[in-house]
């Protein structure tokens, strides 16, 4: 080709399946940029459940704990943290530190859904770590953690004396979101009649 003769023309087609997917993704950094600039916290995601009965939800116990499962028509009448956990998660390993602290608050029901875990690694984890849980039920495959709303692992949700979810945690609790997020809240459910 010589400098005198001109190029061809691309395509309207091909110059959109170039510039479609480069315009989505700067659509999406802006959009994530203004979410993060507005004070943004990614672990208070939005769920439909908030407001709603909790899932109802019947799981066995864990194999070889002196724990009962989880039957959510149990937990009336109780404030309740739902913290939905794995062995084989590293997040759940931070925040465990904080779920005992919580456990020792004569106030709160604590109970864990361990989430698509071989119950030997459940158990040794919780032999390794301390079982802060008043009741483990075993989610072997994920389907309830899929009625609750779950995204991955670990998660914790408040539910209020009347049965209904009040909050949720997405993420591991540290220190920081135990006294400005999670307590606010636990106080306001146990406030409430």
């Amino acid at each position: 080709m010589t400098a005198t003769e001109a190029k061809p023309a691309r395509s309207l087609g091909r110059r959109l399946a170039i510039a479609a997917p480069i315009a989505a993704f700067a659509a999406l950094a802006v959009i994530f940029v203004i979410r993060l600039e507005q004070g943004g916290d990614p672990s208070l995601i939005p769920s439909a459940l908030i407001g709603r009965a909790a899932p109802a939800t019947v799981l066995p116990p864990l194999e070889g704990l002196d724990r009962p499962g989880i039957d959510t028509a149990e937990l009336a009448g109780k404030v309740t943290l739902v913290n939905i956990w794995a062995s084989w998660c590293v997040p759940c390993r931070e925040e465990h530190p904080i779920l005992e602290k919580l456990a020792a608050d004569g106030r709160i029901n604590l109970v864990g859904i361990n989430y698509k875990d071989k119950p030997a690694n459940a158990r040794g984890f919780l032999g390794q770590m301390g079982n802060p849980y008043a009741a483990v039920g075993v989610d072997e495959k994920g389907r309830s953690s899929i009625d609750w709303g779950v995204y991955g692992v670990p998660e914790t949700f408040l539910v209020g004396r009347d049965g209904k979810i009040r909050f949720k945690f997405v993420g591991p609790l540290s220190e920081e979101s135990l006294s400005s997020v999670l307590m606010p809240e636990i106080e306001k459910a146990l406030a409430a009649s």
